[in-house]
Formats: C-alpha cells, sequence, structure tokens
C-alpha cells in the first residue's frame, strides 16, 4: 500500500521522513510516494494504488477529485494544515472517506509572524533595507508608529489569535475581540465587543479565523468603511476572508492605512512555487505589489521548524488512527470502515 504525498517540497520530505513516517514501511507496510504537483482532476491518477493522500492548503479536494480518489482505491485524506475550506466535507461523507486535519501546530509561528508583518509595514524596516544596500540613509517616508498604547482588533481568538494576544498585550496595547466563541484565555489580555465597535475603534485589525461562508469577504467594501481611516490591516489567516478588489478601492482612496498580506484569494495558482520568470497575469495581485504600505508574503506564517515538525507528526498519528480503525480526535469525516480495505494482521499497528 501507498501513501500519496501532495505538493511535496523538500521540506516536506525531510520533516515527514525525520518523524515516524520512515516506520510505516517497517511496521505498516506502506510506501511513502512523492509527487511535486497538486493534486487536482489532471493530477488525481497519480493516487491509483494509494490507500491515503496527503495533501496541503491549495490541493483541490472537490467532489469530483474525491470521486476519483474513491475510485482509485483511496480511503483516507490527510491534512498537513488546519484550514479545510478546499475539501468537500459532504462528499468526502457520503463516498466514507476518513478525512483528518492537523486542528493545532505551533500557533506562536503564526501569531509571531503577523506581529513581524505588523512591525515591518508600521517601521518601513523592509524599504529602509534597500535604501541603505543603495547608500540612501534618509528617514524621509519612513515614519512610523509606537505600538505601546493603540489599540489593537482581533478577529477571531482560537489559539493563533490567543497567541497573538498574548504578544501585543506585552507591547502595551489595548486588546479589542470579535468571535462567534468566546475564549477565556483571551480574557486575560482583552475585551470581547462587537464587530462594529471594533472596526471603528482599531489601529490594528489582525485576522485568525477560518474560511467558511459565513466568514467568506468578512472584509468587503461595508465593513472597511467602518474601519478607523489610516487602521493597518493584517491577513495570516486564509486569502478568502478579504475581498481583493474592496481593499484595493480603500487603499486608493486612503482610508485603509496599510495592509499586510500572507494569504491571498487568488493564490493557489502562484504561492509555494517560483514564478520570477513568468508573467504573473493576476492584475489584482500585481496591482496590490504597486502600493508602498502594502507588504504580501508567500503564505509563510506556519513555516517554522517547530510547525513543520509538529505538522508531520500529527499527520502520522493521524493515518495511525486511519489503519487501526481508533476514533481520531483531529477527524473532520470519521470512518470506522478500515477493515475492509487495510489488512490490519494480529493486534493493532504502532506508529
Amino acid at each position: 500500500m501507498q501513501l500519496a504525498v501532495f505538493s511535496a517540497k523538500p521540506y516536506d520530505k525531510e520533516y515527514l521522513t525525520s518523524t515516524r513516517a520512515a516506520e510505516l514501511d517497517k511496521v505498516a507496510n506502506i510506501e511513502v510516494v512523492y509527487h511535486e504537483f497538486a493534486l487536482s482532476l489532471e493530477t488525481v491518477s497519480l493516487a491509483k494504488g494509494a490507500i491515503a493522500v496527503c495533501v496541503f492548503v491549495n490541493d483541490n479536494l472537490s467532489a469530483d477529485v474525491l470521486e476519483s480518489l474513491h475510485a482509485n482505491g483511496v480511503r483516507a485524506i490527510l491534512l498537513r494544515c488546519a484550514g479545510y475550506n478546499n475539501v468537500d466535507l459532504q462528499a468526502a461523507e457520503r463516498l466514507g472517506l476518513f478525512v483528518a486535519n492537523v486542528r493545532s501546530y505551533s500557533p506562536e509561528s503564526v501569531a509571531e509572524f503577523a506581529v513581524a508583518q505588523i512591525q515591518t509595514l508600521n517601521r518601513n524596516t523592509h524599504r529602509a533595507y534597500n535604501r541603505v544596500r543603495e547608500g540612501n540613509f534618509s528617514l524621509q517616508g519612513l515614519l512610523g508608529r509606537t505600538l505601546n498604547g493603540k489599540t489593537v482588533g482581533i478577529i477571531g481568538t482560537g489559539r493563533i489569535g490567543v497567541a497573538f494576544s498574548r504578544i501585543m498585550n506585552g507591547f502595551g496595547c489595548r486588546l479589542l475581540a470579535y468571535d462567534v466563541f468566546e475564549n477565556d484565555d483571551f480574557k486575560k489580555y482583552g475585551t470581547y465587543t462587537d464587530l462594529d465597535t471594533l472596526l471603528s475603534e482599531s489601529d490594528f485589525i489582525s485576522l485568525h479565523c477560518p474560511l467558511m461562508e459565513n466568514t467568506r469577504y468578512l472584509i468587503n467594501d461595508d465593513t472597511l468603511g467602518k474601519m478607523k481611516k489610516g487602521a493597518m490591516l493584517v491577513n495570516t489567516s486564509r486569502g478568502g476572508l478579504i475581498d481583493t478588489k474592496a481593499v484595493i478601492a480603500a487603499l486608493k482612496r486612503k482610508h485603509l492605512g496599510a495592509l499586510a498580506l500572507d494569504v491571498y484569494e487568488g493564490e493557489g495558482a502562484l504561492f509555494y512555487n517560483d514564478h520570477s520568470s513568468h508573467i504573473i497575469d493576476d492584475d489584482e495581485l500585481m496591482r496590490l505589489t504597486t502600493f508602498p504600505n502594502v507588504l504580501i508574503c508567500g503564505h509563510q506564517a506556519f513555516f517554522t521548524e517547530e510547525a513543520l515538525r509538529e505538522i508531520a507528526d500529527g499527520t502520522i498519528r493521524n493515518l495511525s488512527d486511519f489503519l487501526n480503525g481508533r476514533p481520531c480526535e483531529n477527524s473532520l469525516v470519521q470512518t470506522q470502515a478500515v477493515s475492509e480495505h487495510v489488512d490490519r494482521g494480529p493486534g493493532q499497528i504502532r506508529i
């Protein structure tokens, strides 16, 4: 049997190989096969012969792809990420597929990166770096603001949102949060309020919520108009939370003061690959890069040694639960039908 890993980069191979995944072949008789390509209708045939596929944020797990995977013998979908908006969970359940994500991996990694983006854009260190390399030591145009005493709005107070709150509290900021589900851990650092109040009072707003139908385009013409003039917006969560056309318009009329993105709604065709020798035909993304008060990174907030190690460990634990028919704490769709597809032999498979 095989585990087919899609969108596999060298670092994915390194960390999966260095964890208990190395025991898969010896203990569970499973061979790990890596594919650099993203999973899609065009590449789904590469999963033939695999009992499970391991995928990332920009792989396509629509109903059509899931049906093809099922027809090819795949019975488990392992997400090496927390988000699952790219998976048709209803189709997976109908097909009897096991689906599990990695719900928590070094939330500090993402939180610290959000703070790094705020500080970089706020104090213009990226522009200063380029100036000095050209012998330009002028400070004109590099004026920033102290974070101490400013109001920071956090939309979404899960593990990452709380980790971000802890850091910003250390800067001496006043913290406001909006979340459908209140988290007592956040209340140590700030106060919950309604979304309109958060938008109108915050100097910096950071998004830390999942992408669902009720959060898609959470940041739009209406919510942007309610923001405090000159506020900075930061998104290290999911690109679809922001209506790109709306933020471009808000930047052009100088209502939105600054924008820091680590995610982008159209990133699937671009991020994680080198396009430096290609013409990028995404006009909205290219327009954003022309603003001096916009900072864009390529979905790297998670990218730390600690996070990659935890992602690899969590992915293999989910696979072990599937192979053993155990309840999985990370399951999005749980199936007990594994015994029909996996010859486990005597006892449980220990990985």
